[in-house]
C-alpha cells in the first residue's frame, strides 16, 4: 500500500481552509502521523478486499446482501477516496471506520432478514415526506412534526446504525462518536445540531447502498458523483424501505403509524421515492436559492476541511452550484410529471416568520388536528434550538467565489 503522510503535509493547503480547523483536529492529524511513521499503529486501509474481509471477521457473517446493490459503487467510492480526496490522516481513519461501519451493519441486516423473513412484510402507511435542497429549512420542519407522538420518526443512533441488537448499545456508541466529532469540528454542530436521541435525517440509510451525497459532502468524490448520474436510484430506496421496516420491527412501533422522512437527496430522487413510496405526501420546502448555495458550501466546506487538507472554497462553490441547479431541474420534472401526488409547498422565510401558521397550514393539508400538546412541545423544541445556537451559521457567496448573479442564473427562483 502506497501511503505517506507527513506532519508538513497536515499544515499544507489553503490558510483560509486550513486555519479554521479546531486545535483538536489538527493535533490528531499530527498524532496519527508520528504514529505511523514509527510504525505504532497501522495506516487504515481503503483496500476493498481487505474491508470485505474485516467486516466479516467483526461479524462472523458472510452475505451482503445481492452484490449488484452495493458492490460496484463501494469500488468506485474507494476507488475516489484513494484518488481523488486528498484525504489526511484524520480522513483516512474515518473512510476506513465508515465503510468497515458500513459494510458491517449490511450483514447484521441481512442476517436478521434471513431468519426474521417478516420484517420485510412490514406494511408502511403512507410517509410525509420533507423535500428540499440541503439548507432549505427542511431540517427545522422535519423537527417540529417530530414533537408530534403520532408521527414515527428515526433518530440519530438509528440512522447511524439502523441494526437493532441484544444488548444494544447503538445509543451510546453514537453518544461517544458524537462527542469526539464535536470536538474535532464544533462548527458543524452549529450548521447541522445533532445528537444520538434527537430525531434525525436518513441519510445513514441511503450510506448503506454507498449512494448519496451525505457521502459527497465529506470528501471530495466528483468520480463517484458522476458514477450515479443517470443511474436508477430504485434499489438503493427499496434498502431504504426495509432499513426502515428494520427500525421499527426492533422498536415495535404500530405498522399503521406514518413515517416522518427527511434527506435532501430526495430532491433529485423524487421518481425512485415514489416507485417504492407509492402513497406518499410531499412537503415540500423552498428558500431563495442565493442562500441555499452560500449555506451549503459552507457546510460542505467545514467537514471535508476536517478530512483533507486541499479542500478548495473555490472549488466546492463550482461543484455545489451545479449540483444544486441540478436538483432544482430534478424536482421541478418529477413534479411536473407527477400531478397526481399530495403535497404541500412551505418557504424557508415563511415557518421562520410564523412557523404557528406554517404547522397548521400543513396540518390542515395532512387532515390532522394540530394539538395544543403538539404545539408546545414544537415551541420547546425552538425554544432549546435556539439557545443551542440554531441561528448561529454565517456564510457568504463570495467565499466560495460566487456572485448572487451566477446563482441566480443557474437556479431560477
Amino acid at each position: 500500500m502506497n501511503v505517506a503522510f507527513s506532519t508538513s503535509q497536515v499544515a499544507a493547503g489553503s490558510p483560509a481552509v486550513a486555519g479554521k480547523r479546531s486545535r483538536a483536529a489538527e493535533a490528531l492529524n499530527r498524532s496519527l502521523c508520528k504514529a505511523w511513521a514509527r510504525g505504532a499503529m497501522p495506516v487504515p486501509t481503503l483496500d476493498e478486499e481487505a474491508l470485505l474481509a474485516w467486516a466479516r471477521k467483526r461479524t462472523g457473517l458472510n452475505d451482503f446482501g445481492p452484490e449488484m446493490e452495493w458492490r460496484p459503487q463501494l469500488g468506485v467510492l474507494l476507488r475516489a477516496l484513494t484518488g481523488e480526496a486528498e484525504l489526511n490522516p484524520i480522513g483516512r481513519t474515518m473512510a476506513n471506520g465508515q465503510v468497515v461501519g458500513l459494510l458491517q451493519q449490511r450483514l447484521l441486516a441481512q442476517a436478521l432478514f434471513d431468519r426474521h423473513p417478516e420484517i420485510r412484510q412490514r406494511p408502511i402507511a403512507a410517509p410525509i415526506i420533507v423535500i428540499g435542497h440541503m439548507r432549505s429549512g427542511t431540517t427545522r420542519a422535519q423537527r417540529l412534526l417530530a414533537c408530534d407522538p403520532r408521527l414515527v420518526h428515526t433518530r440519530g443512533f438509528e440512522t447511524l446504525d439502523p441494526v437493532p441488537r441484544r444488548p444494544d448499545f447503538r445509543r451510546w456508541k453514537a453518544r461517544a462518536m458524537l462527542a469526539t466529532l464535536r470536538s474535532l469540528n464544533p462548527e458543524q454542530f452549529v450548521i447541522h445540531p445533532m445528537s444520538a436521541g434527537a430525531p434525525e435525517e436518513e441519510f445513514g440509510l441511503l450510506n448503506h447502498g454507498f449512494y448519496g451525497a451525505a457521502l459527497e459532502a465529506q470528501w471530495r468524490v466528483p468520480s463517484f458523483a458522476r458514477w450515479w448520474a443517470g443511474r436508477d436510484r430504485t434499489p438503493v430506496y427499496h434498502r431504504f424501505a426495509d432499513l426502515l421496516r428494520l427500525i421499527g420491527w426492533g422498536r415495535g412501533d404500530d405498522p399503521a403509524e406514518p413515517w416522518l422522512l427527511k434527506v435532501p437527496q430526495f430532491t433529485e430522487d423524487i421518481e425512485p421515492l415514489l416507485r417504492v413510496f407509492p402513497d406518499a405526501r410531499l412537503l415540500f420546502l423552498h428558500r431563495d436559492p442565493a442562500a441555499v448555495v452560500a449555506s451549503s458550501c459552507s457546510l460542505v466546506l467545514n467537514a471535508t476541511r476536517l478530512q483533507s487538507d486541499r479542500a478548495d472554497p473555490r472549488t466546492i462553490g463550482r461543484e455545489w452550484l451545479a449540483k444544486v441547479a441540478a436538483r432544482e431541474r430534478a424536482m421541478r420534472d418529477a413534479r411536473a410529471r407527477r400531478p397526481d401526488v399530495t403535497k404541500l409547498d412551505l418557504r424557508f422565510d415563511e415557518v421562520s416568520r410564523d412557523w404557528r401558521e406554517a404547522m397548521r397550514r400543513t396540518y390542515d393539508w395532512l387532515g390532522m388536528p394540530l394539538t395544543p400538546e403538539v404545539e408546545e412541545h414544537m415551541a420547546r423544541y425552538l425554544r432549546r434550538a435556539e439557545r443551542s445556537g440554531y441561528r448561529g451559521h454565517r456564510y457568504r457567496l463570495e467565499d466560495f467565489g460566487l456572485t448572487v448573479d451566477q446563482v441566480r442564473e443557474a437556479v431560477p427562483a
